[in-house]
């Protein structure tokens, strides 16, 4: 038997900077239109938010000096599927989009899932710029490098790590964010403080109404934090198979709710509502004390953030509907579970009678 070594070492540094700040959307792509190795651009945006930024920001590239195009699809969680990325990747080609030209995902998680993966797989990768423009997408999904789609029921079943070349984060976008969506980060935000930043979580205890109002002094101390938090977390951990699991804390139940919904729950509905069961779990196993969980049912009450299974979903569906969570190791699925709030941990064996009765507590 002969043996040849194939070789392939690496030393490619994929760092990439986040620019954080009101009203900096000009400013910005007079950075981006330098980029190196890229020509051109092309604008990605579901419908919604194609009619209200997508002109405004494809003239700022181009006046910048960069060509740039819209491309929109469908708004909603029913878009997130591989049709989805081959209707992109078929506009790509008839707009002649070579491996010079840059993908920008304008928009929210979807976008950025939806375009993140496009790029990570035409002509075997091209150019990414991240603009999020709800606070889900600022705080969490645009930073890290995380793409894929929806399958067969499932949550990012399919999907690839690329990072973008660069992520813009303007604050001036939430001023035009629905109420819902707005709550929908909001769980992403309490999330971070629950695993990882008690002086985050006490910030949002004492500004939850201020937060709630969407006080620019507050989104300029709790975006930024969040993002220190989440890029910290990639650093040490950027494929998912470590740390980088605790910022799944409440997505084990809160996927099954949204899946089980059929997207009718929203991810930030799902996730508070993950949240509070799983604090619930913790207190059942003895790890968090009733103190602790009280004052995360508190802090979501506070700003606005469901808590309560829907009286339509059976818990036994629930948990079957866990079963399917991408998160297994064969038959073990990992819970993200907290000893107090800062300080999580990962469990690989919760009994699904300990998640009925906690998800029965919370029954509407």
């Amino acid at each position: 038997m002969k043996r040849i070594k194939v070789s392939l070492a690496r030393s490619h540094d994929d760092s990439y900077d986040l620019l954080i700040g009101r009203d900096i959307l000009e400013r910005a792509c007079l950075e981006i239109a330098r980029m190196d190795s890229v020509g051109r651009m092309i604008v990605i945006a579901d419908s919604q938010v194609a009619a209200l930024h997508g002109d405004r920001f494809v003239n700022l590239l181009t006046r910048s000096g960069m060509p740039a195009e819209l491309l929109s699809f469908p708004a909603g969680e029913a878009s997130k599927t591989m049709e989805t990325v081959l209707s992109i990747a078929t506009q790509l080609l008839e707009r002649r989009a070579d491996r010079a030209t840059a993908l920008v995902a304008l928009g929210g998680g979807v976008t950025g899932d939806l375009a993140g993966f496009t790029a990570s797989i035409y002509m075997r990768s091209v150019p990414l710029i991240q603009v999020p423009t709800t606070l889900i997408g600022q705080v969490d999904s645009s930073i890290g490098g995380k793409t894929g789609v929806d399958f067969v029921g499932g949550k990012n079943l399919l999907g690839s790590f690329y990072q973008p070349r660069q992520v813009i984060i303007d604050l001036a976008f939430l001023d035009t964010l629905p109420g819902e969506e707005y709550r929908n980060g909001l769980a992403e935000v309490v999330k971070y403080g629950i695993i990882d930043d008690l002086e985050l979580f006490e910030y949002l205890e004492t500004h939850a109404s201020a937060i709630r109002a969407r006080e620019p002094e507050v989104l300029q101390t709790i975006v930024p934090q969040c993002c220190t938090i989440k890029k910290g977390i990639v650093e040490i951990d950027e494929h998912d198979r470590g740390i980088r699991r605790i910022l799944n804390f409440g997505h084990t139940i809160g996927h099954a709710l949204e899946g089980l919904s059929g997207f009718a729950l929203s991810h930030g509905q799902a996730v508070s509502i993950g949240m509070a069961v799983e604090a619930r779990i913790a207190e059942q196993k003895g790890h968090l004390a009733r103190s602790d969980r009280e004052r995360i049912d508190r802090l979501l009450d506070s700003l606005g953030l469901d808590r309560t299974v829907p009286s339509s979903m059976d818990t036994k569906d629930i948990v079957n509907k866990i079963g399917a969570d991408k998160k297994r190791e064969g038959d073990r699925l990992l819970f993200v579970l907290i000893t107090r709030i800062g300080v999580p941990f990962i469990n690989g064996s919760v009994d699904d009678r300990l998640i009925e009765d906690a998800l029965g507590e919370l029954k509407a």
